[in-house]
């Protein structure tokens, strides 16, 4: 067996199952309301369905490891689109993926030599795959702590240079999970510089990338901060997006990456042999999700409406306000984070994530200690029931 598997933490969702089973059953006479898991819960638009029914023929055929040629096209096209920069070359800087999170965990075995005691950077808290790639790779995981100072961003100068030399990887989250949070053009040159100066690799997921508040504001994506700092050739750096929650299909498992044309190279020859190619049937759905956006801007008006309801009947009772982007809130909380999702459980059947099950202790502190991750994931009548419990629950905690 790999013992590396052993160094593996419990999934937050593990943890946080047995952490309501303490809890009891839900109280009667309350409708359970989930609101812990990032799982999208608008409908799907209905041009991937359409797409999906009239390409069956497709599931005749074995895929390519490269993704259909015209994918590679509707995926260049719109980062063009969506980030103002030249159209990538659909050949050498784009490759459809079976979702982000198994293209995030694959990247790291391709660019991680475990002989050297590579470290891989990320912020903590984290999305827990990219601790697992690292582990998995054969590398020791260095977290960089979440600074609410700085809008719960990460302090890259603050890393020690002894820690950045043996780094080989580094992942963003931008938007950030669970914070919401942006890399702005200066944090961005910031990590440029020192993956410049050290070598490593840059992995940015930006999964969460087309949820935000005002239509004339989107946030900065890091192909489009590596142009606007003259770096056209994106060294050192690829980033990874998906369809799950821009047009809410995550069971369609379509994302792609995309970036610096070496780095795709060897993620290429990885995955020729790993075996992860989109079914043509897969891909003819994703290009008529790529191409519509109006679905896309209806997505962000229902959760613009979430928000708008949510937050200020939360805002009387806990730490609480608007995040940059994406679907959750970062809500501080009295006391134990992980007694107050139990407890919430127990006496309102309302469930939310603690925030120290997102984070790893380091530097001293555990980051998402006294916090809870809420996904405004469920429909709008929910979500406020749902906020009105916590609210109340949380007056009588305080």
């Amino acid at each position: 067996m790999n013992s590396r598997l052993d160094a593996l933490h419990p999934y937050p969702f593990t943890k946080l199952r047995t952490l309501l089973e303490s809890a009891g059953p839900a109280p009667a006479g309350l409708t359970p309301i989930d609101l812990s898991i990032g799982e999208p819960k608008h409908a799907a638009p209905p041009c991937v369905a359409q797409a999906l029914c009239a390409n069956l023929a497709g599931l005749s055929v074995y895929p390519a490891t490269k993704g259909e040629p015209a994918l590679r096209v509707a995926i260049s096209q719109w980062l063009a689109r969506r980030y103002s920069i030249p159209a990538p070359d659909i050949d050498t800087q784009v490759l459809p993926v079976l979702g982000s999170r198994e293209a995030l965990f694959a990247f790291a075995q391709t660019v991680v030599d475990a002989a050297d005691q590579p470290l891989v950077v990320c912020p903590n808290p984290f999305y827990q795959i990219y601790e697992g790639a690292a582990l998995l790779a054969g590398a020791q995981p260095y977290y960089v702590n979440a600074d609410p100072a700085r809008n719960f961003g990460c302090d890259w100068l603050g890393v020690p240079a002894e820690a950045w030399q043996r780094t080989r990887l580094v992942f963003v989250c931008t938007p950030g999970n669970p914070a919401g949070n942006v890399m702005s053009l200066d944090d961005w040159r910031t990590l440029f510089e020192l993956s410049d100066r050290h070598g490593f690799a840059i992995a940015s997921d930006e999964c969460y990338s087309e949820i935000y508040f005002n239509e004339g504001d989107a946030p900065l994506g890091a192909l489009q901060a590596a142009r606007r700092l003259g770096r056209d050739d994106y060294k050192n750096l690829v980033v990874f997006s998906s369809l799950s929650k821009r047009s809410n299909v995550p069971g369609l498992r379509s994302g792609f990456v995309a970036g610096d044309a070496a780095l795709m190279a060897r993620f290429l020859l990885y995955r020729t042999y790993h075996g992860s190619a989109m079914s043509p049937v897969v891909s003819a759905a994703s290009i008529a999700a790529w191409n519509d956006e109006d679905h896309v801007r209806e997505n962000r008006t229902q959760y613009r409406d979430k928000f708008a309801a949510v937050v200020p009947l939360l805002q009387p009772a806990l730490d609480v306000d608007y995040p940059q982007a994406s679907f959750y809130l970062w809500v501080a909380v009295p006391g134990s984070d992980t007694a107050f999702a139990r407890d919430l459980y127990a006496r309102t059947g309302v469930t939310v994530l603690p925030g120290s099950y997102l984070a790893r202790e380091a530097h001293g502190t555990n980051p998402g200690q006294g916090r809870i991750r809420i996904a405004l994931v469920a429909p709008l009548a929910q979500c406020v029931e749902a906020a009105g419990r916590i609210a109340q629950f949380a007056r009588t905690t305080l």
